[in-house]
């Protein structure tokens, strides 16, 4: 049995100890916010927040999780109210949408770390994948978040 805080809530799973978070989340948990991409942790479809750091999940053993504090998607915010994600609306960031939650999960780490971001420190910190490229409204929901955020 192990024990998560995930989304500010205590949950029990019943899973063997190297089974990928991502899968914990989305099958045993119903947290499908969270996307599988690659499964080897370079599209960053997967990236939650282990103790307010992005890491993608469908690498790590849940076993490496057990009582840290997890966020996903879900728990970002309870009504869209957080800046990237008004940014990500305001702008229309998304065309399929499909890597976007991982997106979001790691631009707000990154502006919880850098209250104004550079474009060089967006580069830096953005190595999520989307086939659709939208990259540069990514770049620029970053930094409007950032302005919404002041």
């Amino acid at each position: 049995m192990a024990t998560f805080n995930v989304n500010a809530k205590e949950v029990k799973v019943d899973v063997e100890p190297e089974m990928p978070l991502l899968w914990v989340l989305r099958d045993e948990l119903g947290l499908t916010g969270t996307k599988y991409g690659c499964g080897i942790s370079v599209c960053g479809a997967c990236t939650v927040h282990i103790d307010g750091e992005p890491v993608r999940s469908c690498v790590l053993p849940n076993s490496a999780a057990v009582g840290k504090k997890i966020t996903t998607i879900e728990g970002l915010s309870q009504d869209s109210s957080h800046p990237i994600q008004k940014a990500w609306v305001q702008l229309q960031v998304p065309q399929c949408g499909y890597c976007q939650s991982g997106m979001i999960m790691a631009a707000a780490a990154l502006l919880k770390s850098k209250k104004q971001p550079t474009d060089a420190d967006i580069e830096e910190a953005m190595t999520n994948i989307c086939r659709c490229g939208t990259y540069v409204r990514v770049r620029d929901a970053i930094h409007a978040a950032a302005k919404l955020a002041a």
